[in-house]
């Protein structure tokens, strides 16, 4: 398959290349540089560097239950705080799964999974609309998970569902442990993005819409 070269805002510093259902996207700031490569119709291999410990295990969380070969590398400006490298990384993973999904023909494009870990239960439900929207329930108690900022979490969905331009539900069903809860939101993601990205044979090349276009 022909690969095409597509240059994106010359604010990002970034060029991205895409051939079938894969993407590689390098974005660069004052504050950061990051590059995500990825493969939806991979087999869950990941490789995450982004200097914070805690991100690199959830992003191992969304290549191995959502079946996609994801590599991740950043470097940001953690003498400051995590926040700018955590933000960056979720802008450029919805960059490269905007790109991935092309034009979105053929994807069952809704998903949903509730995920237990230990005491912690979490719904997720996924729409690859077009239209970004992120409604976060999480009560997360304790303030940090060995380094990482709690609070990051919304932020780095917030980044990812505006740069994927996706629908996302997040729900807490229950849940005391605050590593517990965040990362059976992540695996839960997982799983619903995984059923959302998956081909419905039925609908072959189809757009997944009523309307004829996402």
């Amino acid at each position: 398959m022909q690969t095409r070269n597509l240059q994106v805002p010359d604010s990002e510093n970034a060029i991205t290349t895409i051939a079938g259902r894969s993407a590689t996207v390098s974005r660069t700031t004052k504050e950061t540089d990051v590059q995500v490569s990825l493969n939806l119709d991979g087999q869950g291999n990941c490789c995450a560097a982004t200097g914070i410990p805690f991100l690199d295990h959830m992003i191992h969380q969304i290549a191995s239950h959502g079946l996609i070969d994801l590599e991740v590398r950043a470097t940001g400006d953690l003498e400051i705080d995590d926040h700018h490298t955590n933000e960056d990384v979720g802008i450029t993973l919805g960059q490269a799964l905007f790109k991935a999904l092309g034009d979105r023909k053929g994807i069952s494009r809704f998903g949903h999974f509730i995920a237990p870990l230990d005491e912690a239960l979490i719904q997720v439900a996924l729409d690859f609309s077009g239209r970004p929207h992120l409604s976060y329930g999480l009560q997360i108690p304790g303030q940090r998970v060995g380094t990482y900022d709690t609070e990051l979490v919304r932020e780095f969905f917030v980044a990812l569902v505006n740069h994927t331009q996706m629908t996302l539900h997040i729900r807490q069903l229950d849940g005391i442990n605050s590593h517990h809860i965040i990362e059976a939101t992540f695996k839960a993601f997982a799983r619903a993005m995984r059923m959302a990205i998956e081909i419905d044979p039925r609908r072959a090349d189809a757009i997944p819409s009523s309307k004829g276009v996402l």
